[in-house]
């Protein structure tokens, strides 16, 4: 049949089981929201405030789902806006297809009206990008593009649309989408070592990142940890793999990790690294990284084997295949001497301690737990609430932790928890946020209103750049230099006047009355809590240290890295 380029991308998209997605319309894209319009009834668009929104929104849809996220921008400033999502994504291994419109093919190159480089701008942080430059190519390059984004370790993929190429008709035929899958082939001998590595260890640990989630193996993960006995601990991304109380899952590990796990690396003879590439936020001194370890790689990309850091045995394929077929190689094993051991460094462990009299970070995030139940999706901005709520929230499920990983973003949670919300319409979608994240996106209230989304947003208000801040008190004198907004915004007011509501607290029983109140509002709800802008993250090991340098201590003057002293 023949279909102008507008129709044909949205039929790409049907093929491709798209029925959300996400955007801002304008000059260059206006064949595809025409389009978009006509298909109403099976693709579903969700309008942003801003762009930049919209690619969060998407990035939260695919990390909730497993399913490639979709995003729509127009040129120029539209495609530009979109950057920081999909770094974001691209960073955090998260499919997603960004489509944006471009001037026609006659204008490219001639400084036309809003018109950009946009795939020489994303080059370096998509795993492909294409510019669509005849009538022909669109089908094939959409649907290599969904291909690209969700196969292998998955990423981010641009599509740069002319606008005449919208417009142009061709031939067109439906085309079934071939399932992706693993065609990496497992060498029978490097499992066989492997498997006698693990059985051999006296002190292995493991350690879970964000392929695990990826790869969709979490049973596959529970089942190797419950029959190896080993203890495992997780990065950021791997939150949730494992359940909060399963007796061998020992947390988070890393800078803001507790003091167990990474004494545990440390300690180890084998570290087993499956789904994760060792970044400088998990192995802060690689030079000295699990020393005494033998250390097993296992991962979907073979560019991240020995990057940060030497390993002397690796797998490289989808975890969730390799994890099945090492299960009948390993043994179970009595390792009741080395968790013993591991117990015993519990002792020594940063205990944060209750306050009557104030809201604590840790009894905030025990209250919001406490208060919803176990399919709860929480995401985060970025910042000391994002490890407040990496240390402390009961993880219960691999997609139930959303939160911008490796880059870091700022502004990423309430654009993914619109996605996410979207996704799961029946779960309840926490936002947990801080005043300063919170402030670079909280546009994006107008699209909840707009689609009476039930997202609760919990702000961490302590009127400072909290992380920031914390690095000045311990490592730059108290110079506190633009960390100090002096900001006035009233949370309430200004959620009320998007339409939505409000609430403060100042206590943990005016927290808990607010937040039960909110589960019954079905509507944007904003809870404001006042927290103490001196509160810090611990323990935290500096950037290049290692655990011997653990500041477990609130007053940094009695922490083992003694940074007062410098």
């Amino acid at each position: 049949m023949q279909l102008n380029g507008s129709d044909i991308i949205a039929e790409v998209l049907m093929e491709h089981g798209v029925d959300t997605v996400f955007g801002y319309p304008g000059g260059a894209v206006l064949n595809i929201y025409d389009a978009l319009y006509k298909y109403r009834d099976s693709i579903h668009h969700v309008l942003t405030a801003h762009e930049q929104g919209a690619s969060h929104a998407a990035d939260g849809y695919a990390r909730a789902t497993g399913k490639t996220g979709v995003v729509i921008a127009t040129s120029g400033p539209g495609a530009t806006n979109l950057v920081t999502g999909i770094a974001t994504a691209y960073m955090d291994s998260v499919p997603m297809v960004a489509i944006t419109g471009n001037v026609g093919t006659s204008l490219i190159g001639r400084d036309a009206f809003q018109e950009v480089y946009i795939t020489g701008i994303t080059m370096p942080i998509t795993k492909h990008n294409f510019m669509v430059q005849d009538i022909s190519e669109l089908a094939p390059i959409l649907r290599e593009a969904f291909k690209i984004a969700n196969s292998g370790r998955k990423g981010p993929v641009l599509v740069d649309i002319p606008k005449d190429i919208t417009a142009a008709v061709t031939e067109f035929e439906t085309v079934k989408p071939e399932p992706i899958a693993d065609t990496a082939v497992l060498d029978a001998d490097k499992l066989k070592a492997v498997a006698k590595l693990i059985n051999a260890a006296k002190r292995p640990v493991i350690e879970l990142g964000g392929g695990v989630v990826s790869s969709e193996a979490s049973d596959a993960t529970r089942a190797f940890v419950e029959k190896t006995g080993i203890p495992t601990c997780h990065t950021l991304m791997a939150a949730g793999v494992l359940g909060y109380d399963e007796p061998l899952n020992y947390g988070l590990v890393g800078m803001h990790g507790s003091l167990v796990t990474n004494k545990a690396i440390d300690e180890a003879d084998l570290l087993v690294a499956i789904g994760t590439r060792f970044s400088d936020r998990v192995a802060l001194n690689t030079e000295r990284f699990a020393k005494k370890a033998k250390v097993v790689q296992i991962d979907i990309d073979l560019s991240e084997i020995n990057k940060n850091v030497m390993v002397d045995a690796y797998l490289t394929g989808d975890v969730k295949a390799i994890l099945t077929a090492l299960l009948p190689l390993v043994k179970s094993a009595d390792r009741s001497a080395w968790i013993q051991t591991l117990e015993s460094y519990k002792k020594e462990d940063y205990i944060p301690q209750d306050d009557p009299d104030r809201i604590t970070p840790h009894e905030l995030v025990r209250a919001i737990c406490e208060g919803t139940d176990k399919e709860t999706i929480y995401v985060t901005d970025v910042g000391q609430h994002q490890m407040w709520a990496a240390q402390y929230i009961h993880h219960t499920g691999a997609r139930n932790f959303l939160t911008s990983g490796g880059l870091g973003t700022m502004g990423y949670g309430y654009g993914a928890a619109i996605g996410a919300q979207f996704a799961y319409p029946q779960k309840r979608v926490v936002h947990i946020t801080g005043d300063g994240s919170f402030h670079m996106n909280l546009n994006e209230a107008c699209t909840a209103v707009s689609n009476n989304l039930p997202i609760i947003t919990v702000i961490f208000d302590n009127r400072v750049l909290g992380m920031v801040r914390q690095w000045q008190t311990c490592f730059y004198g108290k110079r506190y230099s633009q960390t100090d907004p002096e900001r006035k915004t009233d949370f309430v007011k200004v959620i009320e006047g998007f339409g939505g509501k409000g609430y403060r607290a100042t206590t943990l029983a005016e927290f808990k009355a607010a937040y039960k109140q909110a589960q019954q509002d079905n509507c944007p709800v904003w809870i404001d809590c006042t927290i103490d802008k001196d509160d810090r993250v611990l323990p935290l090991i500096p950037a290049g240290k290692t655990v011997d340098d653990i500041i477990t201590a609130p007053n940094c003057a009695v922490c083992r890295h003694k940074c007062h002293e410098k």
